[in-house]
């Protein structure tokens, strides 16, 4: 089975090494190339396709948010990591807004980047523990809006149910047994909620659910 391609776009040379070197004995993952900031990211990615781009936030001429925008713009089904030293709650949430499919922060261990890349490629969204509670415990000292969006069609007690339980990093056959239900109703579940928040993800499904307090 050929290697999975990964670009690695970072503005610090010494951390896209650093990342190399977890790669190099391994056979499932390939380096295939690498970009200093979004802008040289996009440019390379205009001719190259590759299984997963993993990004930082903060870079000069175009930063990760930005390129994460511009890219799932380009390549909707592509697949988009980011790896930060960033975990203040306002970088995570422009990231999930902007499409990203994991958020995992720099002081994360080999194994666990090496699971992210593993829940991704496999088609889940991925947020290590730690950015998890860092947006759960801005979210427990919150103020409720005063006014809410009222969606045409209410969530239902299940549809609140599954998306909590995407908010908790569950995978579709989590939350099955979770429910007790087949991972093709969760997968209906998932449909009526991103039809019925407008959602164009996962990731902003993640976003609606801790801006409406769906924990």
């Amino acid at each position: 089975m050929a290697a999975k391609t990964i670009m690695l776009v970072d503005d610090h040379k010494i951390i896209r090494d650093g990342l190399k070197l977890y790669f190099e004995d391994s056979e499932e993952y390939d380096v295939a190339a690498e970009a200093e900031n979004g802008k040289q990211a996009l440019e390379i990615l205009e001719s190259k396709d590759f299984d997963l781009v993993i990004t930082d936030i903060s870079m000069p001429e175009m930063d990760g948010i930005t390129f994460t925008q511009n890219l799932r713009q380009a390549k909707p089904e592509q697949k988009i990591m980011a790896l930060t030293m960033m975990g203040e709650n306002q970088h995570i949430k422009h990231m999930l807004s902007a499409g990203v499919n994991g958020y995992i922060l720099k002081n994360s261990n080999r194994s666990e980047i090496f699971k992210a890349i593993e829940t991704i490629l496999n088609g889940e969204n991925y947020y290590s523990g730690e950015v998890t509670k860092i947006i759960m415990d801005s979210m427990s000292g919150k103020k409720k809006p005063t006014q809410r969006l009222t969606l045409e069609t209410p969530l239902t007690n299940r549809e609140k149910e599954v998306l909590k339980l995407i908010v908790k990093e569950h995978s579709n056959q989590e939350i099955a047994d979770a429910l007790f239900i087949s991972v093709r109703t969760v997968d209906a579940h998932k449909r009526n909620l991103l039809e019925k928040t407008g959602c164009k993800n996962i990731a902003g499904l993640v976003v609606y659910a801790l801006e409406h307090d769906i924990t």
